[in-house]
């Protein structure tokens, strides 16, 4: 199979259309059938030491700062995310580099006969099951892996990792993973293992006390960035942020500052998560000098996390898609541009919260379009519209044809900046439409 074909077989197991309306089970989402799958390709996920990441939001910031410090520490890397802006291979790297296409293509042909013989396989698992065999092929010394939906039944958690992480909890996927936010935290929860050391994100009362509960029953450190590990913003602008960290019982001097490129508040919670995740690594041997940790996080990329394209008539990309990291964005948004009101280009999809995200936005914008990324679950725009207006913000709302049109008709009007979000397909859409027009 040539890479067009090997993304056409791979996205064969799944079906958008019924996505939304699976039962969130081990009837649906097998985990039996992964260790079945993994087993008959020698266990590669045994043979590297790695750390597990779940979450609401945050959960692939963590994952790329984590493994930007271990990279920077000397050890090979092997990264797995998911879901991708531009190119499938992002999902699966190694030192920084996208697995190549072509050996892609060569590695999925190679394993499809296994792939054809296990009944029920999903994408997810599918994409998991490379991941695992390319790092072991490429003898990496550590792997973060991020967990692609829920964590408890989750195709990465068959792992045993050597530390785990839990990012700030919200309500996301709430028909699959529940209607509360303590039923949420319970299936994030899931990725904790007998022993294994968790490191928790501030989280809101109800989380935190069923992250505790879980480890507790589990044996397992629990570890909570503000109250074992300490952290303070010291500066921010366009260019990034500065800010300091440390463990709760370690002494006050020498101060340690960090650089991070990511913008926001939030991306220094982020980061005291994987510094404190980095942190354990040490602690069970792993030598990881606090200054590799530092150039790891100053060179961190996360792209599509309050990026900021062009300095003349700013486009900010967020890949903002549930009302918590609506409001997040939004607070970023007032403190990176005072008094700016941006021209929304707005899309999402179908199963998202909507109205939440939008209620926290408008207030801020000058007008709203409307716009659908070329994707399966992406919301009808005319629909989009009509919530903007039910939200109740005076503003106006135009419909476009495409993602093309709202760039160009956003970029033509009077605001002084272009906020693009709700969807991680849209922005990756207007990252490409972007691309294009630079080409």
């Amino acid at each position: 199979m040539n890479y067009h074909e090997t993304l056409d077989y791979i996205y064969s197991f799944v079906d958008y259309g019924l996505k939304s309306r699976y039962k969130y089970s081990p009837e649906t989402f097998d985990l039996t059938r992964m260790r079945i799958l993994l087993a008959r390709l020698g266990d590669p996920q045994r043979r590297t030491p790695s750390v597990h990441v779940a979450g609401t939001k945050g959960k692939g910031s963590v994952s790329a700062m984590a493994a930007s410090m271990l990279q920077a520490a000397g050890f090979r890397m092997g990264l797995y995310t998911s879901p991708h802006l531009d190119d499938f291979c992002e999902r699966i790297q190694f030192d920084g580099h996208l697995i190549p296409s072509d050996e892609l293509a060569a590695l999925t042909t190679e394993l499809r006969p296994l792939f054809d013989a296990t009944p029920g396989i999903t994408t997810f698992e599918l994409t998991t099951a490379l991941a695992h065999v390319w790092f072991a092929r490429q003898r990496a010394d550590f792997a973060v892996l991020e967990v692609g939906l829920g964590g408890r039944l989750d195709a990465t958690n068959v792992l045993l990792p050597n530390v785990c992480a839990i990012t700030s909890i919200s309500f996301d996927h709430t028909h699959l993973l529940g209607d509360s936010l303590p039923e949420i935290a319970e299936e994030k929860s899931g990725i904790i293992k007998p022993g294994v050391p968790v490191v928790s994100a501030p989280q809101k009362p109800e989380v935190a006390e069923r992250i505790a509960a879980v480890a507790r029953e589990r044996g397992s450190r629990l570890i909570v960035a503000g109250r074992d590990w300490l952290f303070r913003r010291e500066s921010y602008s366009l260019a990034g942020q500065t800010f300091t960290a440390r463990a709760a019982d370690a002494p006050p001097e020498p101060v340690t500052r960090f650089a991070l490129p990511l913008l926001g508040r939030h991306q220094i919670e982020n980061a005291t998560v994987a510094l404190a995740v980095v942190d354990q690594l040490r602690q069970q041997g792993f030598t990881i000098p606090p200054e590799a940790a530092a150039r790891g996080l100053a060179s961190v990329q996360w792209p599509g996390r309050f990026e900021v394209i062009q300095k003349e008539k700013p486009i900010v990309l967020d890949c903002a898609h549930n009302r918590d990291s609506a409001a997040r964005l939004a607070a970023t948004l007032v403190e990176m541009f005072p008094g700016a009101r941006p021209a929304l280009i707005f899309g999402a999809s179908d199963d998202k919260d909507v109205h939440g995200m939008l209620a926290e936005l408008l207030p801020l914008c000058n007008r709203v379009i409307t716009a659908r990324a070329d994707h399966p679950r992406a919301g009808d725009p005319e629909q989009l519209a009509a919530a903007v207006r039910a939200v109740g913000v005076a503003l106006s709302v135009n419909v476009a044809h495409t993602v093309s049109d709202a760039l160009a008709e956003a970029r033509q009007g009077p605001e002084p900046l272009v906020l693009v979000t709700g969807s991680i397909f849209l922005v990756a859409a207007v990252r490409a439409a972007l691309t294009a027009r630079v080409d």
